[in-house]
């Protein structure tokens, strides 16, 4: 089993900065490719950034050029780093992993490990 917990939500201005952090623990070994999702109240959760194991991002159209997603795999860390803040990036941030499904991990079904979420405002 893995287990995730996110930190460095807050309030911060339109156009700060913050940085969130994932920290991972439990059967590690077990976690593939890693996401930052965010949800509004009401809505859908829906991913901002994607890194897999080896390092390569993928970001979200509405976030990019602004977040920065990155991760080390060694002290099972996964961070975002969020520039040029908007109100519309108001929301609860999730980290996620996707199981490897090698030896005794189980099969991914897509985000298999979720945090319990740390919540971003952005005031205007």
């Amino acid at each position: 089993q893995v287990q995730l917990v996110e930190s460095g939500g807050g309030l911060v201005q339109t156009g700060g900065a913050l940085r969130l952090s994932c920290v991972a623990s439990g059967d590690t070994i077990c976690m593939s490719a890693m996401a930052w999702y965010r949800q509004v109240p009401g809505k859908e959760r829906e991913v901002g950034a994607h890194i897999t194991q080896s390092g390569a991002t993928h970001y979200e159209d509405s976030v990019k050029g602004r977040f920065t997603i990155s991760r080390d795999n060694a002290n099972n860390l996964m961070n975002l780093q969020m520039n040029s803040l908007k109100p519309g990036d108001t929301a609860v941030y999730y980290c996620a992993a996707d199981s490897t499904g090698w030896g005794t991990c189980p099969e991914s079904l897509g985000s298999d490990y979720w945090g319990q979420g740390t919540q971003v405002t952005v005031s205007s």
